[in-house]
């Protein structure tokens, strides 16, 4: 299945009106409040439209993890970073500086045993 994943309103709009097949994903900054319009208008027009607030990351190596939170965040999706390795392996410092990065964007790194299904994952 597709996933087209709309950064405005305007696109989404554009893509149900298109009748694609798969799923329209909402991630701007105001979906929440266009998600129930569209997504009936999604469903008279045959498309789905989904809307999350969170991404569950697998995390698999600290240069992962420190990659993915220096890049810019490319969504206004909160994430929830699950680190499939040990943190204890990052010297304090490290982990200190990607904590910060992490609560600047919103973000929570966290032990990778609580992962049940990622929607994203670092590697």
């Amino acid at each position: 299945m597709t996933v087209y994943v709309a950064r405005n309103r305007s696109t989404a709009v554009e893509r149900i009106h298109s009748r694609m097949e798969g799923t329209v994903d909402l991630d701007y900054e105001t979906a929440w409040e266009d998600a129930f319009e569209l997504g009936r208008l999604g469903q008279r027009y045959g498309v789905v439209v989904q809307f999350r607030t969170i991404e569950h990351v697998a995390v698999r190596s600290p240069e992962a993890l420190a990659s993915g939170l220096r890049a810019p965040k490319n969504t206004f999706r909160q994430r929830h970073l699950y680190c499939l390795f040990d943190l204890t392996i990052l010297p304090e410092a490290t982990l200190s500086e990607l904590e910060a990065r992490a609560i600047q964007h919103g973000d929570y790194i966290l032990a990778g045993r609580l992962l049940k299904e990622p929607t994203l994952t670092w590697a």
